[in-house]
């Protein structure tokens, strides 16, 4: 089986011609995750933030997120999140990232149906860098018992009012 080049991989999966999806149909484990469907909320120079949605097939027995998929959630939003406000840097020529270190911790279990992951790049030295990645429950129950889904406010650091569902980081360096 050849090696797809990196231009052929980009442009089967590039989302729909709304800004507002990540990605489009057709990466192996992006389909699984459903990562077609994960919605922007914030966009900008090492940071990103999206509202996603649990897929049965990413539940455990119990209807959580299972734990190993816990770790892909990150590894995608990873990717994204380092090369978010940089989508176009070197063009066609832009290389594949490879995961050179991954941490989890589960804080609390992640039910769905919906909840926003939020990234950002703390540390980047050429083609290294250093992601991290919070889960937060994306409704919130208002005073009157309603849910409100209205995204917070962007800011520029992670939001420090919401505690969060499961935090990882990544080191990812460009490899070719």
């Amino acid at each position: 089986m050849s090696e797809e080049s990196f231009t052929e991989a980009m442009r089967r999966i590039q989302p729909p011609q709304d800004e507002h999806y990540l990605m489009g149909r057709g990466h192996p484990v992006g389909d699984i995750l459903e990562a077609y469907e994960w919605r922007i909320l914030q966009r900008s120079l090492g940071r990103l933030r999206i509202s996603a949605h649990l897929p049965k097939a990413a539940r455990n027995p119990r209807g959580q997120l299972f734990g190993g998929f816990t770790g892909t959630y990150i590894d995608f939003m990873s990717i994204f999140t380092f090369w978010s406000g940089r989508e176009t840097e070197h063009g066609e020529n832009r290389g594949w990232l490879s995961t050179l270190n991954m941490r989890v911790d589960y804080f609390r279990p992640i039910t769905g149906p919906r909840f926003e992951m939020d990234g950002q790049v703390v540390y980047r030295q050429g083609g290294t860098g250093m992601i991290e990645i919070r889960f937060y429950d994306f409704a919130s129950e208002s005073i009157d018992g309603s849910s409100d889904t209205r995204s917070p406010e962007p800011s520029s650091s992670f939001d420090s009012e919401r505690p969060p569902l499961a935090y990882g980081y990544t080191t990812m360096k460009v490899s070719g």
